[in-house]
């Protein structure tokens, strides 16, 4: 499974369902794998949601993640898969999953690693991963 920014962010600041979500990652029946684009959107949302240092948060996120969650590396073939997330589900192409540039890796990570993405929000849900 790879695990989305949104579902770490979700988890980490303790959202309403970050237990819900944290369910999820931890019933996955997939290895859990993210990507360093991905931590580094966690941890960014994590700094400005707490009000916290950027490193800390970094730290945080690299505490909760490290145990069970391998980073995967960003390949040319991922770059590929982004490029086509981009161009059939991304911000501006009327698409309603409306995908940022972090939405488009975590989702060529996903079908890349042949695995579900877990995430939070309403964008995934429009792609052909929901």
């Amino acid at each position: 499974m790879f695990v989305d920014a949104s579902a770490l962010t979700a988890i980490l600041v303790r959202e309403k369902d970050a237990d819900d979500i944290e369910a999820r990652l931890l019933a996955s029946k997939t290895p859990l794998i993210t990507s360093a684009l991905a931590l580094f959107e966690t941890a960014l949302a994590v700094s400005a949601r707490l009000r916290i240092d950027l490193e800390l948060a970094a730290e945080e996120t690299a505490a909760y993640t490290s145990p069970k969650v391998k980073t995967v590396p960003i390949t040319a073939e991922i770059g590929r898969l982004a490029i086509d997330a981009r161009s059939r589900y991304g911000k501006g192409t009327g698409h309603p999953a409306r995908l940022n540039l972090g939405d488009c890796f975590a989702y060529a990570c996903a079908k890349a690693h042949a695995v579900p993405l877990l995430y939070k929000g309403d964008d995934f849900v429009h792609t052909d991963l929901a």
